[in-house]
């Protein structure tokens, strides 16, 4: 293991990520864990928030070989040490709050959340695309678990299968982007990606574009965001502060340069995130469900980070996204405290809800107002500092995201509007009893309840210091951005006023609502009609291809074995067999012809040719009869015989 710090901080760098990870599952995994799981998770939570204190200050650098070319590799700079923070406070609070709001589960819950973070903090301070990769999947796969957490209702389990397969979806990019900088040549660490070659480097940010886009639930991916409130409160809250959402926002943030390096993949980030920030804008003006309403406001002001990351403005960036994550974590906490109460979140059920519990009425209030981008509340600021940027790069940019403040102060205010005002038609306050919807309310918040809403609204309502004097500069060198970062003084006097005619428009006139956007644009059923339906069909003909004709293919495969097989038989009996059996009696009938030939031929001749032999010697017996003159009598006939033939043949 390689560092560039102090092993101290190293260490602590290393527990932010690993210790919540192995405590979630251990909570997850061991029901008697359960019992303590409320102090065990607070009390690991309140130590990632020490521990990412230390490390924002000490900024430790660290890594481990993991693979044939780069490490795995974990890291704290200007940007990390802002968002790091933010992830283990909002952490932190979201866990004592679901203390007090969660009724049963506690082990698996807080476990599940536990991971969750560790995910997030993961992906905050990865330097390299292997550790970015797992902290992808393990945040997409707890995020599965903690949507559907309610296992048994299918709806809720349908709204997790939904937002995971979306987000999948878009993940595949980033595994594109890795295999991408792998032939680019420029490496696997994020900070050496713009010195890819091309085209591999435009590879690369598309990649890291379509898997940002989809985390942040930017256009075309929104819809998941809006099936994810079938979640616990508590989850929604994490989910679209400080982790998963956030991080996909993040992300562009950190990979910038990439962005600017392309020439293309800039403004297009930049056009996309505007873009979201007025469509979504519009769809938070058309619910009627509060927690509806707040998940399209997520991917409305993600926007502006997403615009940020496009235009270069990364500390506007930044600024917005830490703001962001404290509003928007009191919203949902206190639309949680109201459903476990009334049991709903239908603005209709809430009408006056906050006269009945002034301490959330007024932090939701806060929380509302900076959502709005009133003055001098966070959002004001941040927003501002992105669009004073826009404005400097291009007027169509600047109007589509004034256009977008405008719309954040109309659907905020119709949150102030309905949590303040009784509605008639329902009673006021009092009515809200008859709306149980997702459970039996228990009509009190309490103090667990209660606390971290009112840390959140501090945090609302000061975090705006990070994008203006004496904070906005000192963090826009930080993270090397000299000429940004901060608002415009000119700008935030525009977006001032009109936020602020806006919220008195909301508060004397009831806000229209586009039906048309109330289904958040159809865009899960258009992605139903492009990618789910023809994926379908394709299955649907993949398997008629199947069953006509590779199972009858396989069908019919015996069958012709079976034929070859019988043919084959019959071959084997008709003549090997046969051939088999006539070769011994041909070779038997041979031999019997054979014995013949040997015994009346050949033993015949040999016994023949003794006989002749045997002649052939008594005759040549005969004149040896031993008397002298027959030897003298046989050599003067043989001497007769030769002069006889010497003189024939002269």
């Amino acid at each position: 293991m390689s560092t560039s710090s102090a092993p101290f901080a190293s260490i602590v760098l290393w527990g932010i990520v690993l210790v919540p990870a192995v405590v979630g599952a251990v909570l997850v995994l061991a029901p008697r864990a359960a019992r303590a799981a409320n102090p065990v998770a607070l009390a690991t939570a309140a130590l990632g928030v020490a521990g990412s204190a230390v490390v924002a200050v000490q900024r430790p650098q660290v890594a481990v070989p993991f693979m044939a070319g780069t490490d795995l590799g974990l890291g704290v700079d200007a940007l990390s040490a802002l968002v790091l923070p933010t992830v283990s406070v909002v952490t932190l609070l979201v866990l004592a709050f679901a203390v007090g709001d969660l009724r049963e589960s506690h082990g698996r819950f807080h476990g599940l959340m536990l991971l969750f973070a560790a995910a997030a903090s993961f992906t905050a301070t990865a330097t390299t695309l292997p550790g970015l990769l797992m902290a992808w999947e393990v945040m997409g796969a707890t995020s599965y678990a903690l949507i559907g957490f309610w296992w048994r209702d299918s709806v809720r389990v349908s709204a997790g299968l939904t937002a995971f397969l979306t987000t999948r979806a878009g993940d595949l990019g980033l595994y594109a982007a890795a295999g991408a900088a792998l032939a680019g040549g420029a490496g696997m660490a994020l900070a050496d990606l713009p010195d890819a070659t091309s085209p591999w480097r435009d590879a690369v940010a598309l990649g890291i574009l379509v898997a940002a886009l989809g985390k942040a639930a930017q256009l075309p991916f929104s819809f998941w965001l809006s099936r994810a409130m079938e979640g616990p409160s508590p989850v929604s809250a994490l989910l679209h502060s400080a982790a998963m959402v956030a991080m996909g926002g993040y992300l562009l943030l950190r990979v910038q340069p990439l962005l600017a390096a392309t020439g293309w993949a800039a403004m297009a980030t930049a056009w996309v995130g505007v873009l979201t920030a007025v469509a979504l804008g519009l769809v938070a003006v058309a619910q009627h469900d509060l927690k509806q309403l707040l998940a399209a406001s997520t991917a409305a002001q993600l926007g502006f980070v997403v615009l940020a990351a496009g235009l270069g403005s990364v500390a506007g960036g930044t600024a917005q996204l830490v703001a962001h994550a404290a509003t928007k974590a009191l919203l949902f906490l206190a639309a949680g405290a109201w459903l476990s109460a009334l049991g709903t979140k239908e603005l209709d059920g809430l009408a006056g809800v906050a006269r009945r519990w002034p301490l959330v009425g007024w932090a939701a209030t806060v929380g509302a107002l900076t959502l709005a981008g009133i003055p001098p509340l966070s959002l004001w600021a941040t927003k501002d500092a992105v669009l004073a940027v826009a404005l400097e790069q291009s007027p169509w940019l600047y109007a589509a995201g004034l256009a977008a403040s405008v719309l954040s102060a109309a659907y905020a205010g119709r949150i102030v509007v309905v949590v303040w005002r009784g509605n008639p038609r329902s009673g006021g306050a009092g009515a809200a009893t008859h709306f149980d919807e997702e459970e039996r309310g228990t009509r009190s918040v309490n103090a667990w309840q209660q606390g971290p809403l009112v840390v959140l609204s501090v945090g609302a309502a000061l975090l705006g210091l990070l994008a203006l004097p004496p904070l906005g500069p000192p963090i826009a060198r930080a993270l090397a951005e000299p000429s940004g970062g901060r608002a415009a003084p000119l700008e935030l006097a525009v977006s001032a006023v009109l936020a602020l005619a806006v919220v008195l428009a909301v508060l004397r006139w009831p806000v229209p609502r586009p039906r048309w956007a109330v289904s958040w644009l159809g865009l899960e059923h258009a992605a139903h009609l492009v990618v789910v339906r023809p994926t379908l069909r394709l299955g649907a003909a993949l398997a008629r291809f199947d069953d006509d004709v590779l199972d009858r293919g396989v069908e019919r495969l015996p069958r012709a074995v079976r034929a070859a097989a019988r043919h084959g038989a019959r071959f084997d009996d008709d003549v090997l067999d046969r051939a088999v059996e006539e070769v011994p009696r041909a070779t038997a009938a041979l031999a019997r012809r054979s014995a013949q030939v040997d015994v009346h031929r050949v033993d015949g001749a040999v016994e023949g040719l003794a006989l002749w032999v045997r002649r052939l010697g008594d005759l040549a017996r005969t004149p040896q009869t031993g008397q002298l003159h027959q030897y003298y009598l046989h050599a003067v006939a043989v001497l007769a015989a030769g002069l006889l033939l010497l003189l024939t043949v002269r």
